[in-house]
């Protein structure tokens, strides 16, 4: 038997949530059965499943161990992780990162270790802000990603309340993301809002953009300013008045003008013309917060722009030592 606290980083889960992160290894219909039989109980009693949980809340598992998975504390997975970490910004709830290009945000099939979430945990953990020892179900997240071969900024959450805040200011679309990027050849117009139709193609992991609406597509404005033309190419800033997939590669590939070294919207022919990139010259370099609702531990934050002017391409751009 196995007792549990519930710590601030535990709150306000659901119990069945909390419990198939704490036991990792429970099978989902022993976990329901376990609850019906109370063989786990929260507070002594039987609960549903459903109930959410409160700091000081205790919750008792008459389980076996092999389900609690358990972790070595000498040798932590993330422990292999590179040290390197750009960091824009930090306090005692969020940190704001620096993803360079080549950077994977989390494990994929081809690269478990050097990740930018392994990353962190690794830093935090030398700092002694995280021990994933003591905690029952939190582990310091994203709440963002950027594709492998894209750079940008980066939130990281240190504790379960601000990964909550992050996550529904996202989603409420109260943060603002911009982006500077190299298109090939030169724009219709010095400023523009692109208009069209978004559709995810699963399993090609592609969207496809019209200019009329299909089944299962979704509208898209894609609004863009020309900040520099040089050699058949055009430096613009990007902002995303909607947020989907390959948003921003897909619609300029759409009007014509894809994306420099983007192998996937663009051709290899175009990207061999001027160097051959193998990674997109995209960059999500700048985020405001912008909260129209209270933003809890997290209101401190609202009306403040964090940006990075290490963008690996705008030096070569305006310098001509692109390709």
């Amino acid at each position: 038997m196995k007792s549990l606290m519930i710590t601030e980083n535990d709150a306000n889960q659901r119990l069945d949530k909390f419990i198939a992160k704490a036991a990792p290894a429970l099978p989902k219909n022993l976990l329901y059965k376990y609850l019906r039989t109370k063989r786990i109980k929260l507070n002594g009693k039987r609960a549903e499943i459903s109930v959410r949980l409160h700091a000081g809340d205790r919750v008792d598992l008459y389980i076996n161990d092999e389900f609690f998975g358990g972790s070595d504390k000498k040798n932590h997975d993330f422990l292999s992780a590179p040290k390197s970490l750009d960091i824009v910004y930090e306090d005692g709830n969020i940190l704001i990162l620096d993803k360079k290009a080549g950077v994977l945000c989390h494990p994929d099939g081809s690269e478990y270790t050097d990740t930018l979430i392994a990353r962190v945990k690794r830093y935090l953990y030398e700092k002694g802000e995280y021990d994933p020892d003591a905690e029952n179900s939190f582990i310091p997240s994203l709440a963002n990603r950027i594709d492998r071969n894209t750079g940008g900024l980066v939130l990281a959450a240190k504790n379960a309340e601000a990964l909550r805040v992050l996550n529904q200011k996202i989603k409420d679309r109260e943060l603002t993301k911009r982006y500077k990027c190299v298109a090939i050849g030169e724009m219709p117009a010095r400023h523009e809002i692109l208009t069209g139709f978004l559709r995810k193609d699963s399993d090609k992991n592609k969207v496809f953009i019209s200019n009329r609406e299909k089944p299962d597509s979704r509208p898209i404005r894609t609004e863009y300013t020309v900040l520099g033309e040089k050699d058949g190419l055009s430096l613009l800033e990007i902002n995303l008045l909607t947020g989907r997939t390959h948003q921003i590669r897909a619609h300029l590939a759409h009007i014509g003008h894809p994306l420099l070294g983007d192998g996937k919207y663009g051709t290899n022919e175009q990207n061999k013309k001027f160097g051959g990139y193998k990674k997109q010259c995209l960059y999500s370099y700048s985020v405001t917060f912008d909260f129209k609702t209270d933003a809890g531990i997290l209101s401190y934050l609202n009306g403040r722009t964090f940006s990075t002017d290490d963008i690996w391409f705008e030096k070569a751009f305006y310098d001509g030592t692109l390709y």
